[in-house]
């Protein structure tokens, strides 16, 4: 911004401000800003100095009011201000030319301060929309991969649902196969090769329901009711006492059951399975044993 007083034309207007009325310095100042429409206030430090260089020259004097200093004009100022007319009207005209240069300069601030608002606010609203976009594409592939996750959980849940019903049906088959078999062979008459051929099914059938979810069929394991029976009955004591042959029997029974489930291992469905399964041959061995024995 070019300087709005050219050297020593500060001093002049001063002493026409005086001239007009005595005033005190905070009042010089004021009116400086109202000849100037605002756009321009001198500091204090630019014009105190100034009335005390005039008041040193005697072309100023002033009084103490109030306790503040109200400067005069003196006659010497006068004489200097008539002997400076021409002067002080091509003062009067740079003014109002720094007047129109300052607001000039001022709106240019304005319009380029503007711009730069509007720029700012324009690219803060292209960021704020892009990130709303990226936020909002970010958001419909969060839920895109959540409704996939779902869909593939609850294909999961039905397969597993029709696995587990399909499998309780083929228990069901096995125990209703195992118990028809059972009665059937205790029905001929040979009640010791009955209880041993029994027996076999059920210890052929567990051995599979052990092994069945882990490893497949058990190695060396019979792998149907027929050669189970076959296994068992091979080294039928028919000589021996009933008695002492079926704890033998029975032994071989925990024996073989007990070394499956320490090999496979067995869950918490397997074991309620194989609990019905020796409930069903318990009640089948004890209604040939005991014929007139009631159930608790």
């Amino acid at each position: 911004m070019a300087p709005v007083f050219a050297h020593g034309r500060l001093r002049l207007y001063l002493l026409k401000l005086l001239d007009e009325a005595p005033r005190h310095g905070y009042e010089v100042i004021r009116l400086l800003e109202e000849r100037f429409q605002g756009l321009y206030t001198p500091s204090a430090g630019t014009v105190y100095p100034r009335l005390a260089k005039l008041e040193a020259e005697g072309l100023i004097t002033h009084a103490t009011e109030g306790g503040r200093k109200v400067y005069s004009i003196t006659d010497a100022g006068r004489a200097e201000l008539a002997g400076r007319g021409g002067e002080l009207a091509d003062l009067e005209e740079e003014i109002r030319e720094s007047v129109s240069e300052l607001a000039a300069e001022i709106r240019d601030d304005v319009r380029g301060a503007a711009g730069k608002l509007r720029s700012e606010m324009r690219a803060a609203a292209t960021a704020s929309r892009t990130a709303g976009a990226s936020a909002s594409f970010d958001a419909r592939e969060e839920l895109r991969k959540a409704k996939q996750e779902l869909k593939e959980q609850a294909r999961q849940a039905r397969a597993e649902a029709q696995s587990a019903k399909r499998q309780a049906k083929e228990y069901q088959r096995i125990a209703q196969q195992l118990q028809d078999q059972f009665q059937d062979r205790l029905k001929g008459g040979d009640w010791p090769k009955g209880v041993w051929e029994g027996i076999s099914d059920i210890t052929a059938q567990l051995g599979n329901l052990v092994t069945s979810t882990t490893h497949g069929p058990a190695a060396g394991r019979p792998s149907s009711p027929e050669q189970a029976v076959s296994d068992w009955a091979k080294d039928i004591d028919g000589a021996a006492e009933p008695a002492r042959e079926l704890d033998r029997l029975l032994d071989r029974f925990r024996d073989d059951v007990r070394d499956a489930a320490r090999d496979h291992g067995v869950s918490r469905d397997q074991l309620a399975e194989a609990r019905r399964h020796l409930a069903t041959a318990a009640d089948g061995i004890l209604s040939l044993l005991a014929p007139d024995r009631r159930r608790p």
